[in-house]
């Protein structure tokens, strides 16, 4: 199949302002798709067919599919490919029948302004997507850039901040840059009031605590206290161990059988934003803690199955890890996860009751791995003293498949 289909980024300079290829493949176009605003950069006397972005932006997709063999354009914001439809549009169409033309990032420009290596910033886009994403990116020192929904998400990312301690922090927001009405506003986030903003804007941050801030650390095992929970929970100790067992990979799934308040899953996908996770937990109290932790931690695309295993894991996607902290001892549990798990992946199971521990011995002599004794000891006050206090010791098998 020859290139039908050319994604051109395009900046607030509009047309005059592409190379010679991409304004090639533009006027040579028989079809024209963009938003509103990129369509309206054409001149008025164009008059090829336009496609304009609809929702669901899936029925788009298809109508550009169905013109399959004719030459079509689509007009995209920047880069296509940073949290672009570039990036949307590969999931359905070969590269192979595509020509892809960026223009510098809103990321790039804003690190030009800002004086900013773009290397060392993180970024996301909250165009679309829940602003709680913003949580696992929060961090004294750190540089944020942000893609903005429009003029309300400065607003929502400084009541973010407050909320997490981070009141003092610098917001810049630069509005429709490269354009003839670039504008940049700044604030602190405390004391942010500024409403009078563009829709098409991005979001500089740079992030300073306030003295007595709790932080939430991006490695394994928070603070117990930052869950809800009803006492099934993996505690932080036995947490990071258990973590560290898993070993999650950017990109992979893991399957958090009886997840309880949704620690291990949650702790899972804050490792790298490309972890997913399903928490599986019949409880009705514990699902709704699970909700609230992974939308309080920034984990809120955490996938949540109500039911109970193993009869809730049917159908579910193949993990690439498994973890069981709780349910080891009903019948069929094992052989579904392990029939499900892919080759290579890592099977972890935390066992506290002597039936749920004679569970991990069996599975132990059918496929091997490692058993290991966690004995976790806190120190606590005896009277005027301080006195070792015992945990309930964990068994922890591990295997690869």
């Amino acid at each position: 199949m020859q290139k039908w289909l050319s994604v051109v980024g395009i900046g607030e300079d509009g047309v005059l302002g592409l190379n010679q290829v991409a304004r090639s493949l533009v006027e040579q176009a028989e079809v024209l798709v963009g938003g509103d605003r990129h369509l309206n950069m054409l001149p008025k006397s164009d008059l090829r067919e336009k496609l304009i972005w609809g929702s669901p932006l899936n029925d788009t997709i298809e109508e550009i599919i169905s013109h399959r063999g004719q030459s079509l354009c689509v007009l995209a914001s920047g880069d296509p490919m940073c949290f672009g439809i570039g990036v949307t549009l590969l999931r359905r169409i070969p590269i192979a029948e595509m020509t892809i033309i960026p223009s510098p990032s809103s990321f790039s420009l804003a690190c030009a302004r800002l004086g900013w290596s773009l290397t060392e910033v993180e970024t996301l886009s909250l165009t679309g997507r829940d602003p709680s994403l913003l949580h696992p990116v929060i961090y004294p020192g750190a540089h944020l850039l942000i893609l903005s929904e429009g003029r309300k998400t400065p607003a929502i990312v400084a009541q973010m901040l407050v909320q997490r301690g981070f009141g003092n922090s610098q917001i810049t927001v630069l509005e429709r840059m490269g354009g003839t009405h670039e504008r940049i506003v700044k604030g602190i986030a405390a004391s942010w009031n500024i409403s009078e903003l563009a829709d098409l804007n991005t979001i500089a941050v740079e992030c300073i605590a306030d003295s007595s801030v709790v932080l939430l650390k991006r490695t394994p095992g928070l603070p117990d206290t930052a869950y809800h929970h009803d006492g099934q929970l993996t505690k932080h100790e036995v947490r990071a161990v258990t973590l560290a067992a898993l070993a999650p990979i950017p990109g992979q799934l893991l399957w958090d059988v009886g997840a309880g308040c949704g620690s291990i899953s949650i702790e899972w996908m804050r490792s790298d934003y490309r972890c997913r996770a399903i928490a599986i937990e019949q409880n009705p109290s514990r699902l709704r803690y699970i909700t609230d932790n992974a939308a309080a931690l920034g984990t809120p695309n955490l996938c949540i199955i109500s039911g109970e295993a193993p009869a809730a894991l049917q159908d579910l996607e193949p993990p690439d890890a498994i973890f069981i902290g709780g349910g080891a001892t009903a019948d069929g549990i094992f052989d579904i996860c392990w029939h499900s798990l892919k080759s290579g992946g890592r099977f972890v199971a935390n066992a506290v009751t002597v039936e749920s521990e004679q569970k991990l011995l069996q599975w132990h002599n059918q496929v091997g791995g490692t058993l290991t004794r966690i004995a976790i000891q806190r120190a606590e006050p005896v009277g005027k003293f301080l006195g070792w206090k015992a945990m309930a010791p964990v068994t922890q098998w591990v295997v690869v498949k």
